[in-house]
């Protein structure tokens, strides 16, 4: 196993932040990826099992953890305040199943899913800065950021300029996260890699620790727009590296994984991954989230036969 990142005090992270030259240094000298052992260690991870009340515990978990999202052409108001209300009460016959972590929606809509919530401590996630593609000025990002937090959002999952990263621009991608994040002001920053176009395990470890030295509250695997968004294998590496920053820094980072994860066993894969890399401290909605919008049936079908040993298959829950 590689050696983690060397321990980082403020004025350390100060330093290596300060020039494009130093924050080349720093990205490029983090611990190389050893893929084949990644993908191993995934893929051995993921034969691991849940049983009876663990299972159902873990069920209750995953749901909790859910970003409930639609991010489609075609969503309108009614669609996210139906949303919004499947997540407050996911199974309106079974009041002791868990709210969902957030919904998650277009900026155009964030005031309406904020309407919708409102009392219930479910947030609104509010993708922003040109989403998926992140190709627009920075003051329109800004201004998408302030305007989605102004209409209720409380936490905005903005994209990184993927072209700039991969040109080696790594400064002008710190300083664009820096200034989301600002704009963001209480509301929590959600930085979006995806994965899908870094090409490589080395530069998805670079990008991840690039985004939580510019503030990042949580990085994401992915839009859920690409080819290739969460994999237990990309997952587990951002893992790693909350985990290594978190021994640096002393300052604990969530991890999102999106796109593709569509039913209990999946959640639970990688619930498996939390534990075993992270530790327990990331089990929890506050740190790990599951970007989905029909991930939430699966769990509740299988929830539901766990309490009455009976499956009632897809027309049990709504289909949004």
């Amino acid at each position: 196993m590689p050696s983690p990142a060397p321990a980082l005090a403020p004025a350390d992270v100060a330093d290596v932040t300060a020039t494009d030259s130093a924050l080349r240094r720093f990205l490029h000298g983090l611990p190389g990826v050893d893929a084949v052992g990644l993908e191993g260690r995934a893929a051995t991870l993921a034969t691991r099992s849940i049983k009876t009340t663990a299972k159902a515990f873990a069920i209750d978990l995953a749901i909790s953890m859910i970003d409930l999202t639609t991010l489609e052409g075609a969503d309108t108001p009614g669609k996210v305040r139906s949303l919004c209300a499947k997540g407050v009460s996911p199974d309106p016959t079974d009041r002791t199943v868990p709210s969902v972590a957030a919904i998650c929606v277009y900026s155009d809509l964030a005031g309406v899913a904020a309407e919708a919530v409102r009392g219930t401590g479910v947030q609104v996630a509010s993708v922003a800065t040109a989403f998926p593609a992140g190709r627009a000025a920075r003051s329109v990002k800004l201004a998408d950021t302030a305007e989605a937090v102004a209409a209720g959002a409380t936490e905005i999952d903005m994209v990184i300029d993927r072209g700039a990263f991969l040109a080696g621009r790594y400064l002008e991608v710190f300083d664009e996260i820096r200034a989301v994040r600002e704009a963001c002001g209480d509301a929590h920053l959600k930085v979006i890699l995806e994965n899908g176009e870094l090409a490589t395990y080395d530069n998805i470890r670079r990008a991840s620790w690039l985004a939580m030295l510019a503030g990042a509250h949580f990085i994401k695997t992915s839009t859920g727009k690409v080819a290739v968004n969460a994999t237990p294998a990309n997952t587990l590496l951002m893992l790693e590296a909350v985990r290594d920053f978190r021994d640096a820094t002393g300052r604990q980072v969530g991890v999102k994984p999106a796109g593709g994860i569509r039913t209990a066993k999946d959640a639970l894969r990688y619930l498996v991954l939390v534990n075993e890399t992270a530790g327990d401290d990331w089990l929890a909605p506050a740190w790990f989230r599951f970007g989905a919008s029909s991930l939430l049936n699966d769990l509740l079908m299988q929830r539901q036969k766990l309490t009455t040993g009976v499956y009632s298959g897809p027309d049990y829950v709504t289909v949004d």
